[in-house]
């Protein structure tokens, strides 16, 4: 399983960099820069501190991502050290007049020898261009430092010539704390084909326990890596059961009602963001939901509708079982996703959305079904005979223990050489009307509590 949560600028996708929401503080202060360089010529230097994981190097590299009129590039070692090597590079830089050009030096105190002599040394060579080769080519200089006295030598260092210095004791403190949860979803997100954080495991509680704890976004970025570096083993060892929500629909109102709890391309898989925004605040604080994440995941929990039109007509008469089934109503409910799951088929099926049209076969199944809300169990008893005829090996009202629990599955289908899983199905017969999205929210609580319970997540 290969996922990705980057916490530094260079392992962002070049994509995802244009997301990164601008620096204000900083930006005014490049504008500032930009105007005293138009006014007064020559050239500025910027030292700022920062935490590591604060956003230096975010804030310093996207300037001209938010400010078209400036060009950022990052010097190396050799420019730095060189100032023959470093008068090339701004020269190959320099596209037009219009442009003031951005020269980013990113922590290279850590890396240089004699890190005692580069403030002077540097700045010195600065101070040496201003009134020569760079008087007439606006150029600011950035050198990035989580090191409070280095960014006061560097400051102390321009003491010959204080038109270089842009500003003393600027530091970027990043993001608000409070934005550090969504910044960390929305980059793991992006990098991982938009798989949302809970299918790993790691949910609201857990991003806001890290952000609390951590010093700097970069360090929450950190954190939750490792926490998902802990939980994604545990992941790969899914249980043999999978627990299947099946909601008969009568129209296309309620399939929609149930569509939104699910992600039908992924074979309707419950979609755990779209539940958990249902729940009101108590449940948000009270309900066990890294349990109820844990149990959705290890048990595979999908919430499929089912339009009763394609059952309609093979639930005739739940009193008496029929001793055949018409080829042509099986074939019905044979085209179901439901059925494509059940049989182990959905990855080899060319899946299109389902439609609920108006017709007199919806009509007829509609009245039906408003007739037999009251007999859930019957209902299951003809779903498991329907699959026993389509060859699955299907019970119904069977109890299913564990050393923690007991779950009873309206209907159960044994595991085979086509699907490796063990399916309880719970079949969720409620009225049209009782068809709401409080409604379905509650079924699913109820749902994976049961399970929790079940694989003893959670104590009864």
């Amino acid at each position: 399983m290969n996922i990705s949560l980057p916490s530094r600028y260079e392992d962002l996708e070049e994509a995802y960099r244009g997301r990164l929401k601008p620096n204000n503080p900083l930006n005014q202060l490049i504008q500032k820069a930009v105007k005293s360089m138009s006014i007064s010529g020559g050239i500025r230097f910027l030292p700022i501190y920062g935490k590591s994981g604060s956003g230096k190097s975010c804030a310093s590299r996207e300037i001209d991502r938010h400010l078209p009129e400036t060009h950022v590039f990052l010097l190396d070692r050799d420019e730095i050290e060189d100032g023959d090597k470093l008068l090339e590079r701004i020269h190959r830089e320099k596209r037009n007049d219009n442009v003031c050009l951005i020269g980013v030096i990113d922590q290279f105190e850590e890396q240089v020898s004699g890190k005692e002599n580069i403030p002077s040394q540097f700045i010195e060579k600065l101070s040496i261009y201003d009134r020569s080769h760079l008087k007439d080519i606006p150029t600011l200089f950035i050198w990035l430092t989580t090191n409070r006295d280095f960014q006061k030598e560097l400051e102390n260092s321009t003491s010959r010539n204080r038109r270089l210095l842009l500003e003393s004791d600027f530091e970027v403190s990043g993001p608000s704390r409070e934005s550090w949860p969504s910044i960390i979803k929305e980059t793991f997100t992006f990098h991982n084909s938009e798989k949302p954080l809970a299918d790993y495991n790691v949910v609201e509680k857990d991003l806001y326990d890290i952000c609390q704890d951590a010093l700097t976004v970069g360090e929450a970025l950190e954190s939750v890596g490792v926490l998902l570096s802990e939980r994604i083993p545990s992941l790969q060892d899914l249980s043999e059961y999978q627990v299947i929500l099946v909601w008969p629909v009568a129209d296309g109102t309620r399939m929609q009602r149930v569509l939104q709890f699910s992600r039908p391309r992924e074979g309707y898989l419950l979609n755990w963001d779209a539940w958990q925004r249902e729940l009101n605040a108590q449940d948000r604080d009270t309900l066990p939901l890294q349990e109820y994440n844990r149990t959705r995941l290890y048990f595979d929990v999908r919430i499929v509708p089912l339009r009763v039109a394609d059952i309609h007509k093979l639930c005739q008469n739940l009193d008496d079982d029929p001793e055949t089934f018409s080829k042509t109503y099986m074939q019905w409910f044979q085209n179901t996703h439901l059925y494509q799951i059940l049989s182990g088929n959905w990855d080899n099926y060319d899946y299109s959305p389902v439609k609920e049209r108006e017709s007199q076969r919806s009509e007829a199944a509609k009245t039906w079904y408003a007739s037999v809300t009251n007999q859930p169990t019957k209902i299951g008893r003809r779903l498991s005979l329907i699959l026993k005829e389509l060859g699955e090996n299907a019970t119904y009202e069977e109890d299913i223990k564990s050393k923690y629990s007991k779950v009873r599955a309206d209907v159960f289908i044994e595991s085979s050489d086509r699907n490796p899983k063990k399916q309880i199905l719970e079949l969720k017969v409620f009225s049209s009307q009782n068809t709401m999205p409080s409604s379905i929210k509650e079924q699913v609580k109820i749902t994976l509590r049961r399970h929790a319970q079940f694989a003893g997540f959670i104590s009864r």
